[in-house]
C-alpha cells in the first residue's frame, strides 16, 4: 500500500513516460528530504529565488536562472518578460499588451497540445501568436516575412509532440533571431541535455523539473541575465498565478545537483523491453519491436502493433482494459488509432514490466474465451 492508497486510490503502474498526467517523475529520496526539510522551515523567497538563479546558471551554463511552478508556467513568464520587461507598469497590465511589441512568432507545425495549448500559454504571457507556414512545411522565408516592429520573440519547440519533418531547425532560429536583433525562446520542457540550447546561442530556454530532471513538480528558465530578471520580475504580475514554493524550489534544485551523476540506464532500459517483447512474441494479434524516441532522444521503448482482426480487440480496448486493473497499467498512446501502443521503461519500477506481461496475457485469455 502506498500514500495514495491510503486516500482510497488505485495503484498505478506508469508505462507511459514522465507525463504529468500521471504525476511526472517519482524522486529520489534525497530530493524527497530536501522536499521535507525545505517545507518545515522559513526562507526569504526573493533570496531563495536569486541563490536558485546561480545554481541552475551553473548546471545550463546561462547566465543566469528562474525558478518556475513547471514548464507551461516557463513559457507564459518568458513571453511577459520579452514583451514587459522589468516596467511595472506594463508588467501589471498583462496579459494586455495592446500597444506593446507582442508578436511572437512560431512555426505552425510547433503549434502542439501538450496537455494544454502551447499557444495559450503564449497567450497567458501576452503575445500574440503569429504561426508561420504549413503544418508540415515552413521556409526560412515563411519565419522572415512574419518578423516585423511588432517582433517581441521567436519561439521554437523542442519536443516529441511537435512536427518533426519539414520544420526549420534551432540553427536557422537562431541565426534569424541575431540578424534580426530579437529574442529566441527555446521550449525544451522534457529534454535531458541542459546545456545544448544555451550553448547554441538562444536566449531564454525552459526546462520542466519534474520529468528528464526528475525533480518534483517545477521548472525553470535559464538564459541572457537581463531577460532572466526580467522573469523574475513578472512575480508581480501574471506570475503569483503560477508561483512556485520553497519546497519545489529547493527539490529541484537538489535534483540538478544530482543531475549531473545520475547513471545512465538506457541500454539497461532497453534490455527489459527486449525481455518484454520476447516474452509476447507468441500472442497472435500483437507484433512488438524496440524504437526510439521520436525527438531523437537516448529512450528506447517497446511497441506493439495490434492487428484487432486477429486479436479481437482494438488497441484502444487493449488500453481501456490495462487501465481499468488494479494495479492500473497506463501505456503511451500517441499513435492507439492506429493501432500501436508503446510501453516507456523509465518509470517503472523493478519487475512492473513482468506484471504488465502477466496482465497482457490475461487480457488475451480472457478475450479468447469469451469469443468461443
Amino acid at each position: 500500500m502506498g500514500i495514495y492508497q491510503d486516500f482510497g486510490l488505485k495503484q498505478i503502474i506508469n508505462a507511459s513516460g514522465k507525463m504529468t498526467a500521471l504525476g511526472a517523475s517519482a524522486v529520489h529520496p534525497e530530493v524527497a528530504k530536501a522536499l521535507s526539510d525545505a517545507s518545515m522551515d522559513y526562507v526569504d523567497i526573493h533570496e531563495l529565488m536569486l541563490a536558485a538563479g546561480k545554481i541552475i546558471a551553473t548546471v545550463t551554463g546561462a547566465e543566469d536562472g528562474c525558478p518556475t511552478s513547471g514548464a507551461a508556467g516557463g513559457i507564459a513568464i518568458s513571453v511577459a518578460a520579452v514583451i514587459a520587461g522589468t516596467h511595472l507598469t506594463r508588467i501589471e497590465k498583462l496579459p494586455f499588451s495592446d500597444g506593446l511589441k507582442n508578436e511572437i512568432v512560431i512555426q505552425k507545425g510547433h503549434a502542439i497540445h501538450f496537455g494544454a495549448s502551447i499557444t495559450q500559454m503564449i497567450s497567458l504571457g501576452g503575445g500574440k501568436v503569429v504561426e508561420v507556414g504549413q503544418a508540415n512545411h515552413v521556409e526560412k522565408k515563411h519565419i522572415m516575412e512574419a518578423i516585423n516592429e511588432q517582433t517581441a520573440a521567436i519561439f521554437y519547440v523542442k519536443s516529441h509532440h511537435a512536427v518533426q519533418k519539414g520544420m526549420q531547425s534551432l540553427e536557422t532560429m537562431i541565426s534569424i533571431a541575431k540578424e534580426y536583433q530579437i529574442p529566441i525562446i527555446v521550449d525544451a520542457a522534457a529534454e535531458e541535455d541542459l546545456r545544448k540550447y544555451i550553448a547554441m546561442g538562444a536566449d531564454l530556454v525552459i526546462y520542466s523539473g519534474g520529468k528528464a530532471i526528475e525533480g518534483p513538480t517545477s521548472g525553470f528558465i535559464c538564459g541572457r541575465a537581463s531577460l532572466i530578471e526580467a522573469c523574475r520580475a513578472q512575480y508581480k504580475g501574471i506570475g503569483r498565478a503560477m508561483k512556485v514554493g520553497k519546497e519545489a524550489i529547493v527539490g529541484l534544485l537538489t535534483a540538478l545537483r544530482r543531475y549531473g551523476f545520475k547513471e545512465d540506464l538506457s541500454q539497461e532500459q532497453r534490455r527489459r523491453m527486449l525481455w518484454l517483447i520476447e516474452q509476447i512474441k507468441d500472442i497472435n494479434g500483437i507484433e512488438g519491436s524496440i524504437v526510439q524516441d521520436e525527438a531523437g532522444r537516448d529512450i528506447y521503448r517497446a511497441q506493439l502493433k495490434i492487428d484487432s482482426k486477429v486479436l479481437g480487440m482494438s488497441a484502444h480496448e487493449l488500453i481501456r482494459r490495462l487501465e481499468e486493473g488494479n494495479p492500473a497499467i497506463y501505456t503511451r498512446n500517441h499513435y492507439a488509432n492506429i493501432g500501436i501502443i508503446n510501453i516507456d521503461p523509465r518509470p517503472l519500477l523493478p519487475g512492473q514490466e513482468q506484471l504488465i506481461v502477466k496482465r497482457i496475457k490475461e487480457i488475451v485469455e480472457e478475450t479468447y474465451e469469451h469469443s468461443i
